[in-house]
């Protein structure tokens, strides 16, 4: 009888970490679905940025600098401020959000950016730091902002050539959160690559072009150059 019980019990303590372990795949499935299907995110210009921060800070929810970088402080600011006025919480400034703030700014990046972006961060930096994988992201932005590169996220990525990731079939992967973090930290405007346009590993390029470029700074593997 008691060997029944003991039985018993450990099912149920099965069955109910398995339905746990089911809801928190679920949970991040359906966050990376958002991206996919929400119309608009954050505003990435520096100024925006600045506007939502001060508009939170005379709210009472913000209580760090204005320096127009939606960084860890921001995001609780945000989380909390969507939590009080009911709206959907996920530290992004979206439409919705932007409208409770009382702001008004014409420039979204568009979800469609934001995952191609997450894709090729993950395709390419994916065994990398997460400021690593910021800063490859940093580096597509940058080179949408050059004149000697197409002027979108996509142009840049699909430029035939540009990405290893593109060429081998590694941009099909589906993305996960931290890549997608990482995007959207970089559109943010978080770089650690300092303006860089050009990234590669030292230990596996081939071409002897990009040896030539001046070096900035080294994250990880991947070396970072202008």
């Amino acid at each position: 009888m008691i060997k029944n019980k003991f039985i018993t019990a450990l099912m149920v303590t099965i069955l109910l970490f398995g339905g746990l372990s089911v809801l928190t795949i679920s949970a991040i499935n359906y966050n990376e679905d958002f991206f996919k299907v929400n119309t608009t995110v954050q505003a990435a210009t520096v100024s925006e940025n600045k506007a939502i921060q001060k508009k939170l800070k005379n709210l009472g929810y913000y209580y760090a600098g204005i320096d127009g970088i939606i960084g860890a402080k921001s995001k609780t600011a945000i989380r909390n401020f969507q939590r009080d006025y009911g709206l959907v919480v996920d530290g992004i400034v979206g439409p919705q959000t932007l409208k409770a703030l009382g702001i008004t700014t014409g420039k979204y990046q568009s979800s469609s950016d934001l995952y191609l972006l997450a894709k090729c961060v993950y395709a390419e930096a994916r065994g990398e730091s997460y400021v690593g994988q910021v800063a490859v992201a940093a580096v597509i932005l940058n080179r949408v902002k050059n004149p000697n590169f197409p002027n979108t996220i996509s142009g840049v990525i699909y430029q035939p050539w540009a990405f290893t990731a593109v060429n081998d079939g590694q941009i099909k992967l589906e993305p996960n959160s931290t890549a997608y973090q990482a995007a959207q930290d970089a559109m943010n405007g978080w770089d650690p690559t300092y303006g860089c346009i050009y990234y590669y590993n030292a230990s596996t390029a081939t071409s002897k072009w990009i040896f030539s470029r001046k070096i900035v700074t080294r994250i990880g593997k991947h070396t970072f150059a202008i």
